[in-house]
């Protein structure tokens, strides 16, 4: 069985361990209080089976002060996914995350998550970060995200066979 490393990006409260919670509902995640609630201040663990690859999910932090910890998840990864609050605008980081994996040549895709949710407006970020390879989900439900991770470990597939 092949394995994959797999990171996933993502602004302060864009809805990252609760995507790969949705995924792997017994993922582990290092986290702390602030006023907004729980906050990873360190990673989000979670494993699960796409087809003959296993694939192991790494969460960063959201927060600017962690860029640190995104850059040594970063190393050896196969592909990134960047989830996207598609309730709010479009914000700097999402900008830098998606901007930093192009120039890395890291294959990555857009999670526009929170499209259940009313203000939702997905349209907005696709042409922007993503050149129209995103895929629209809600972590919270779980609506779309096996099959979404599912299509992006297939384009890892043709990707990395393209390289070889």
């Amino acid at each position: 069985m092949d394995k994959l490393k797999i990171v996933v990006f993502g602004s302060f409260n864009a809805g990252k361990s609760t995507f790969i919670r949705s995924l792997d509902p017994e993922s582990r995640h290092v986290e702390a209080d602030n006023e907004n609630g729980p906050t990873t201040v360190a990673l989000d663990y979670g494993r699960v089976t796409v087809g003959d690859k296993k694939v192991y999910l790494f969460g960063t932090p959201g927060q600017e002060r962690f860029e640190f910890v995104r850059q040594i998840l970063a190393r050896g990864t196969d592909g990134a996914i960047v989830v996207v609050d598609s309730t709010s605008e479009i914000d700097d980081m999402t900008l830098y995350l998606c901007e930093w994996l192009t120039d890395r040549d890291i294959p990555f895709v857009v999670m526009l998550n929170k499209c259940d949710c009313a203000g939702s407006s997905p349209e907005k970020f696709v042409d922007v970060i993503c050149d129209g390879y995103a895929h629209k989900i809600s972590a919270l439900t779980g609506e779309n995200v096996h099959e979404a991770l599912s299509a992006f470990v297939n384009r890892i597939d043709v990707i990395s066979r393209k390289n070889k």
